[in-house]
């Protein structure tokens, strides 16, 4: 299998490369082609520190002179849907990072280009080893009927982005995730900073899934800490999830499973294993190479994607209510 990648930015290069890199070393017959970026520089950088055969400057120069069997995208939110739409356009097999447009009418371009062709979207906490485990323990307890509330919390450092839902949408997907059900009904909440910049705002939400379960979401970007963490509540047991992210306050993570009050199972990350590993990032890129291969369609899907996008652009509107 041959592959291009491209956007060489901080992203790609402390999560992506690795990840590619890695997989082609288990993997006989896979290639790292050709990677490219506009700034060369950089594209040459990533090709050396990461085993590519050639760096390019130009997408389309690349994938008409490369003719790859696939491609990852990871470049910035407001050129995602164009690049996506020229390298589905050309039949190629893509991952693209999130979010997979910036709304729902960007997402619904790329999935018209898409049509049959195979797509992920590149939700890693969908892969992240803990969040794997807890949902697994869930579907033995009895699946999205057993679960009663779900909260969710991220935080940030000096995060003023002002569209913080580029990086909210990761715990939306993973509440999908994890509940194995759609939000049915979701009531939005909003602290602005303006004299932190425009934009700026701590976000909550208050949300009933499709199963009956209720969920609660907050993100908060100028925090003190950088946390991800999930707490499931069912009958009678509840699990205690902390995401190991970045490299940060949490990791390498940790989940633990309470029964009337007393501690049934803990699981710890692997505190030998690197960031790209402990986020979910390997095992979504081994999902995707692996889904190639064996010709099944690789998930998540833009369509799959689709209501993670939908809610999270209610946040870019600070609408107050909405309903499936």
């Amino acid at each position: 299998m041959k592959v291009c990648h491209i956007g060489c930015g901080e992203h790609a290069a402390g999560f992506h490369g690795p990840a590619q890199a890695r997989y082609a070393a288990g993997h006989a017959g896979f290639e790292l082609a050709a990677c490219c970026d506009l700034d060369a520089a950089r594209a040459d950088r990533h090709r050396q520190q990461f085993g590519f055969a050639r760096s390019y400057s130009d997408v389309g120069a690349m994938l008409s002179a490369e003719r790859p069997d696939a491609v990852v995208l990871v470049v910035p939110e407001p050129f995602t849907c164009a690049v996506a739409c020229d390298v589905l356009s050309r039949g190629l097999p893509l991952l693209l990072e999130k979010p997979p447009g910036r709304n729902l009418e960007e997402l619904d371009r790329i999935r018209e280009a898409a049509g049959a062709i195979p797509h992920q979207v590149a939700l890693n906490r969908r892969y992240a080893p803990l969040v794997r485990e807890a949902r697994r323990r869930l579907d033995t307890r009895g699946g999205p009927e057993a679960l009663q509330h779900i909260q969710y919390e991220m935080t940030r450092v000096d995060r003023r982005d002002p569209d913080f839902s580029a990086t909210a949408i990761h715990g939306i997907d993973a509440v999908r995730y994890l509940a194995g059900a759609d939000y049915a009904q979701v009531r939005f909440r909003y602290r602005e900073f303006p004299e932190l910049g425009p934009g700026v705002a701590n976000i909550f939400l208050d949300a009933v899934m499709t199963s009956g379960a209720t969920a609660q979401l907050s993100f908060c970007p100028v925090a003190g800490v950088v946390v991800e963490r999930v707490t499931l509540h069912l009958k009678d047991e509840s699990f205690y999830l902390r995401i190991p992210m970045w490299n940060a306050y949490d990791s390498p993570g940790r989940l633990e499973h309470v029964q009337k009050g007393r501690l049934a199972a803990e699981v710890l990350g692997d505190a030998a294993a690197p960031s790209f590993v402990l986020g979910g990032f390997d095992a979504e890129t081994e999902a995707f190479f692996d889904a190639l291969a064996a010709g099944r369609a690789p998930s998540p899907s833009l369509r799959e994607a689709r209501q993670s996008v939908a809610v999270a652009e209610q946040i870019q509107h600070r609408v107050k209510e909405w309903s499936a």
